[in-house]
């Protein structure tokens, strides 16, 4: 059992040996790796930039889409106003015409009265 409890001490205890911990790739392979991913970066970046020629089509297809969409929706808008107002003055219409009928149904019904009273 000692020599167990000897070798658990000189591993894991103070009196452990102190280790030094190293990759296992050299500096170069690091460096190389390094500007690699530095590489495919830029790449990304200037294809990334390149596409924005495109961007700016559809930027500006959807601007002048969105200007006829408004002059659409302006016209539209007149028109509603247009017949909001006429239909407010067909209503005005509507109601000075049913009054007059009104009181020439009441003229009539006074006339027929005095037409019946006569004949009795």
């Amino acid at each position: 059992m000692r020599p167990v409890d000897r070798r658990v001490r000189n591993h894991f205890g103070l009196t452990a040996r102190r280790v030094a911990v190293r990759s296992q790739r050299p500096w170069y392979f690091q460096a190389l790796l390094t500007a690699l991913f530095m590489a495919l970066g830029f790449v990304l970046a200037y294809w990334m930039l390149h596409d924005t020629e495109n961007i700016r089509e559809k930027l500006q297809e959807a601007r002048l889409e969105n200007k006829e969409l408004e002059i659409k929706l302006v016209g539209a808008q007149r028109e509603l106003q247009v017949e909001l107002a006429t239909n407010n003055n067909l209503a005005k219409e509507l109601a000075t015409v049913q009054d007059e009928t009104i009181k020439i149904k009441e003229d009539l019904y006074f006339y027929k009265n005095m037409v019946s009273k006569r004949a009795r």
